[in-house]
């Protein structure tokens, strides 16, 4: 398995486990449980609740792009150190956002930063693909 594919499976089971703070937060939290089958509102709980629910999302709006140019990148056959650091750094900035977010932390600009250098990963991932495939 290349290094790529490596931090792509790792990257999926931190999508695959990141709702377990929510919903150890929303079990644990003293706030009524919706009796109308409504999905829940995230903004009734405990902030630290809401934001582990808002890093879950933000790690799945990341992750489809990521997860598509790896898989490109490795059926066209690229794979190097520029793709395997970028991968890497991908899911680096990924726990650190993570951490960063639920543990309350959310202080400008570090949450854009993580985000937006994590687009850049994708980029160069995507770039390098297109370039050498």
């Amino acid at each position: 398995m290349t290094v790529e594919l490596t931090f792509l499976a790792l990257t999926a089971l931190l999508a695959a486990t990141l709702w377990l703070p929510f919903v150890i937060g929303v079990n644990t939290a003293a706030v009524a449980l919706p009796d109308d089958n409504r999905p829940l509102d995230p903004a009734r709980y405990p902030p630290w609740v809401h934001r582990a629910y808002r890093a879950h999302l933000n790690l799945l709006e990341q992750f489809l792009p990521f997860a598509v140019i790896v898989v490109i990148a490795h059926l066209a056959g690229v794979s190097g150190p520029v793709t395997s650091w970028a991968a890497g750094v991908f899911f680096v900035l990924r726990v650190a956002h993570a951490y960063w977010m639920i543990s309350g932390r959310t202080v400008l600009p570090v949450r854009p930063i993580l985000f937006t250098a994590g687009w850049v990963c994708i980029l160069v991932i995507g770039v390098t693909a297109l370039v050498s495939g």
